[in-house]
């Protein structure tokens, strides 16, 4: 008997692609697909984990107790022993610098942490209410502005105190009017839209929608904010370091590193090296994952 060819299954397969595809198709999706194909991102996230895997297993890591002094090895080269040299009083510096690292993030995150925690809801606020809420909030803000974020928080660091915790709180307050410009100007954008006017029509509460309809639509642009200023937090800390408002000795810190190493560069620039390569490489790296981000969060690009 001849079978006829009833288009069944032509059908079938049709009729499954259509359910693949939404799910190829969502936004995350193509903003992850867009990262990925952005070399420079990819190489920054790389080193970012690997600094990150440095911190978290840094007693695993650092071959040697990083306040350990010896008076026979002060100041030397480095070799198999001391892979990155020694300091002034003969420490470890490849264990200083993977001890650095921890204090290092550590101020990023938890600084940019406080600022969103400030910032987005103060600007949320601001955006969504309007009126003379949004205008004493936005005066308030451009004053804060017009001081220069390192300043401000070198003046909060020295009257709250020289330790590390009050440097996350100096960053994370300094740093606070960023995310709350960047977050009023999102929610300006996204509130006029038609999904939040139909949010309106079927009686939602203000709060449920900015918090439900609002704040998941500006998130994108918040957290390439945040890993910029991740990398603007880790300079400043070892700025404030470097001018002992930071991390204090005898603890590892690659400003306060840098600091003593100021006065060896002659005769042991190793001391210098490392802490600033690190600064260096972690720093660049954020900054091309925020530039990534950006691009891959921007439907624009392709």
């Amino acid at each position: 008997m001849k079978v006829i060819d009833t288009g069944i299954a032509p059908d079938a397969s049709s009729a499954a692609k259509p359910a693949a595809s939404p799910r190829e198709a969502t936004p995350a999706r193509r903003a992850l697909r867009r990262l990925a194909r952005r070399r420079g991102a990819m190489v920054g996230l790389c080193v970012v984990l690997l600094f990150a895997v440095v911190a978290l297993c840094a007693s695993w890591i650092a071959p040697n107790d990083p306040l350990a002094t010896s008076w026979s090895a002060v100041r030397k080269p480095p070799s198999p022993a001391f892979l990155f040299g020694t300091d002034e009083l003969g420490r470890d510096v490849f264990s200083r610098v993977v001890w650095g690292s921890r204090a290092s993030l550590l101020v990023g995150l938890f600084s940019v942490c406080i600022s969103m925690m400030l910032g987005v809801p103060i600007g949320l606020l601001a955006g969504y209410a309007g009126g003379w809420t949004d205008g004493i909030i936005s005066r308030l803000t451009d004053a804060m502005l017009a001081v220069p974020f390192l300043i401000l928080a070198i003046a909060m660091a020295a009257f709250l105190g020289p330790n590390l915790t009050n440097v996350m709180i100096a960053l994370g307050v300094s740093a606070t009017p960023v995310f709350i410009r960047l977050t009023r100007a999102q929610v300006l954008t996204v509130k006029v839209e038609d999904f939040i006017e139909a949010a309106r029509a079927v009686g939602n509460p203000h709060w449920r929608i900015a918090l439900r309809h609002v704040l998941p639509n500006i998130l994108p642009p918040l957290i390439v904010q945040s890993t910029l200023a991740i990398a603007a937090a880790i300079i400043a800390e070892a700025s404030l370091s470097f001018l002992g408002l930071g991390q204090q000795p005898p603890a590892p810190s690659w400003g306060s590193m840098l600091n003593t190493a100021k006065n060896y560069v002659d005769s042991a620039p190793w001391m210098a090296i490392w802490p600033g390569l690190s600064i260096f490489l972690l720093v660049v790296s954020l900054n091309l994952l925020g530039d990534g981000l950006r691009d891959a969060f921007d439907p624009r690009h392709k």
